[in-house]
């Protein structure tokens, strides 16, 4: 009952609906891989980071991994474009009404990214010359990481509110949308997808024949790291198991369907073959470190693909009651629109009366635009007219110019309205008939 119902605004789109909508799941899907590229990585540097205080193989491998962070950002910055633009096309009534309501949170992110990013970059850069001073330079990343953790805390608020349109009158803020069902759910195996995504990734990066593992660690090999890499992901992909079963049962009964459910079902069971591959392979021997890489790269990639489907189609689901509504109304706004278009109000003409002569015109003015407010000899909202006459008795002109853009003159009266929307030649058979009150 209390769900707002605005009416949209009556523009084609730009591409047909279908295609907006497969552009923007599949730049979604290369945006958001980058993000847990460069959320995941900055997490892991840190963790490495800090256990490179004792181990200095680990403060290398931080060091490795950090350099791969701000490519990884640049490239999600790129490809953040199009699903953007694509949601804001889509859905832009619910879009932006979800900025609105979570407010400075929202306007936030923008100095944030900045602020995360410039220290991504000072953390890269600055390695050799805080060498001596660790702690600084982990505080560095820690402070990264933290407002990497809360940015996508603020888009998960945002675009969790815009499916929930019969929520918008209890929202006050972002912290109130973060109360909603399924937004803390939804970030947590995010990060697990994070952990995941960068796990898989330290693997390949480690397993290139161009990269001179030998030359750059002391201690570790290629099959140290790539272990490595596959325990982070058997972390990740943990995560993403334990609390995607929580969204799963968390989310909202209105936009589910048979054919989410069984979407998410297969996309949860692609996780845990590819949680088991990664344990296969951690217990075989050394020799058979690379036996399972691509069934994990596949069951992962295929199970993206499922992600972002069934969250389009949740979405849709979710909002398509509304946007039947919303259609209706605009429908209704526009036949009204038209008719007003094809029958306009016409204005009533001035009763003249002729009896009063040549200031008949002028008194007809006054009666339809200043008798409401002003009488002859005594004061009604504004001065008497006899007042007017003693101040512009001989100043004509000036008595138009205060018509047409009046001040305020005195305390005991109210702001007088300007009234542009008379001519030139309604000002002088106004002023001529005010001035003829004796």
């Amino acid at each position: 009952m209390n769900t707002p119902i605005p009416k949209d605004i009556p523009l084609s789109l730009p591409l047909p609906e279908w295609l907006l909508v497969t552009l923007l799941v599949v730049s979604f899907l290369l945006h958001i891989v980058f993000i847990q590229l460069m959320v995941g990585g900055s997490i892991v540097t840190l963790w490495a980071q800090i256990k490179g205080l004792k181990n200095k193989e680990y403060d290398t491998f931080a060091h490795e991994i950090a350099k791969t962070i701000t490519v990884n950002k640049s490239m999600a910055v790129v490809l953040g474009i199009a699903p953007l633009l694509s949601i804001n096309t889509l859905y832009t009534i619910y879009f932006y009404s979800a900025n609105a309501l979570t407010g400075f949170a929202w306007i936030m992110i923008i100095p944030l990214v900045i602020v995360a990013f410039l220290l991504t970059y000072l953390h890269k850069y600055s390695w050799k010359a805080l060498e001596n001073n660790k702690m600084v330079h982990v505080s560095i990343m820690a402070l990264a990481v933290l407002i990497f953790l809360f940015i996508p805390l603020i888009f998960l608020a945002n675009v969790n509110l815009m499916m929930f349109p019969e929520k918008w009158g209890t929202i006050q803020g972002f912290l109130s949308a973060m109360t909603l069902p399924n937004v803390f759910p939804r970030y947590f195996e995010f990060l697990g997808a994070c952990i995941a995504v960068t796990g898989i990734f330290i693997v390949w990066y480690n397993g290139r024949k161009s990269y001179a593992v030998s030359t750059i660690y002391s201690v570790f090999k290629v099959v140290d790291l790539k272990r490595l890499g596959y325990r982070i992901t058997i972390l990740g992909l943990g995560l993403q198991l334990f609390f995607g079963i929580i969204v799963l049962f968390t989310l909202p009964s209105k936009g589910i369907s048979f054919e989410l459910i069984g979407i998410m079902v297969v996309a949860g069971g692609l996780l845990a073959l590819a949680l088991w591959f990664c344990y296969k392979t951690l217990i075989n021997t050394d020799e058979y470190i690379n036996l399972h890489f691509k069934k994990i790269i596949f069951s992962m990639l295929a199970f993206l693909i499922l992600y972002g489907g069934s969250r389009q189609l949740y979405r849709h689901h979710s909002l398509e009651k509304h946007q039947s509504l919303v259609a209706a109304n605009t429908k209704e706004f526009q036949r009204l629109s038209k008719e007003a278009r094809e029958n306009p109000v016409v204005e009533s003409e001035l009763e003249i009366d002729p009896s009063l002569g040549e200031v008949a015109k002028g008194a007809a003015i006054f009666q339809a635009n200043c008798a409401g407010c002003h009488k002859q000899n005594e004061k009604l909202v504004g001065p008497p007219m006899t007042e007017m006459v003693s101040i512009y008795e001989k100043n004509e002109q000036g008595l138009r110019d205060w018509v047409r853009k009046p001040g305020k003159k005195r305390a005991d009266y109210p702001q007088m309205p300007a009234f542009s929307q008379l001519s030139d030649d309604d000002l002088k058979e106004l002023s001529k008939y005010i001035l003829s009150i004796k």
